[in-house]
């Protein structure tokens, strides 16, 4: 499916600048040409789909639908939608931002916005097929379980409040007063009236990240190209208590997707990494990347960043430190 960014990313890197295949610039360039192609293209694509269903459908039926179970049940259900979503951390946005303006709760779009990204059906087969079932299941659990708890913990500070002022004006817009109109008043669009919405919102959207997936991405193939791999396994192999939030913290600036990720915490293990410290160093990469974080910056303020970032360290860090125990 993404071949096409693969080849052109060749084409430029390779075959129009003629760049060695080994050397750190043409790694970090491929990489960047690549994964800037690729993330803008689907960004566009998810944004007008997302945004054409919304257009055609009342988003306010499932707010109530998610609003009217029980508070736990919906953790899990934005948890699980998380799951069977294919998405990286940097294309969930988008629907973040459509459960917000929703005005689902706030602690059930945060569940959903970190689980998306730590699990996919595409990992699940890759994990089973590389380190077996009880690993991935074990995988599968502690990804659901950080996005069910970070919900419940978010809801608890009410951080809607610290969604940037556009967001924290439609999530907190009048609700009876939207929904009856939504209810009473509620005129079917035609095609062409969802298509001129959904290319309306995909406009705006990307005109607000792009600027923001170009430096992040940019970061990414820096760390990429020219950070030996080597450094990580001299530096973190040791199984010292110490090496599981170091590991955390020297993913933060890669960017890459769990599909990614997987091939790697095979690598890592192999070469003698603690099992913990590999799954420390790999959730983090995908959980709290840079680059997500500069665009999550549109969307929230700096204290609800500073919130999940500081609640995603400290829990791949007892993930890390308990596995390098028991494992």
């Amino acid at each position: 499916m993404f071949e096409v960014f693969t080849r052109l990313a060749d084409y430029l890197v390779f075959s129009l600048m003629s760049l060695e295949p080994d050397s750190s610039l043409a790694i970090g360039l491929h990489f960047f040409i690549e994964d800037t192609t690729k993330i803008l293209s689907l960004l566009v694509v998810l944004i007008y789909f997302i945004s054409f269903i919304r257009a055609a459908l009342s988003t306010e039926k499932v707010r109530d639908y998610l609003q009217g179970k029980n508070r736990g049940v919906g953790y899990v259900l934005g948890a699980m939608f998380g799951a069977i979503t294919p998405f990286c951390s940097c294309s969930s946005i988008p629907l973040f931002m459509g459960f917000v303006s929703a005005r689902i709760p706030i602690g059930i779009t945060v569940a959903f916005l970190i689980t998306s990204p730590l699990i996919n059906e595409v990992v699940v087969i890759m994990l089973g097929s590389i380190l077996g079932l009880r690993f991935t299941v074990m995988y599968v659990v502690i990804g659901l379980s950080l996005g069910v708890l970070a919900g419940l913990l978010l809801d608890i500070l009410k951080a809607h409040r610290w969604l940037q002022p556009f967001l924290a004006k439609a999530y907190l817009q009048d609700e009876s007063g939207c929904s009856a109109n939504t209810q009473n008043s509620y005129v079917a669009l035609s095609y062409q009236q969802r298509h001129q919405y959904a290319v309306n919102e995909t406009s705006t959207i990307v005109k607000r990240i792009w600027k923001w997936v170009i430096v992040g991405v940019g970061i990414g193939a820096f760390i990429h190209g020219f950070v030996p791999a080597q450094w990580f396994e001299q530096n973190l192999s040791g199984g010292q208590w110490w090496t599981v939030p170091l590991a955390t913290l020297s993913a933060i600036p890669i960017y890459t997707n769990a599909s990614g990720v997987v091939p790697i915490m095979a690598s890592l293990i192999d070469k003698g990494m603690p099992l913990g410290t590999t799954m420390a160093f790999c959730m983090g990469a995908v959980a709290v990347s840079l680059p997500e974080y500069m665009m999550l910056k549109q969307v929230m303020q700096y204290r609800l960043l500073a919130w999940i970032t500081g609640y995603l360290f400290v829990a791949i860090s007892i993930v890390g430190w308990l596995f390098n125990a028991y494992y």
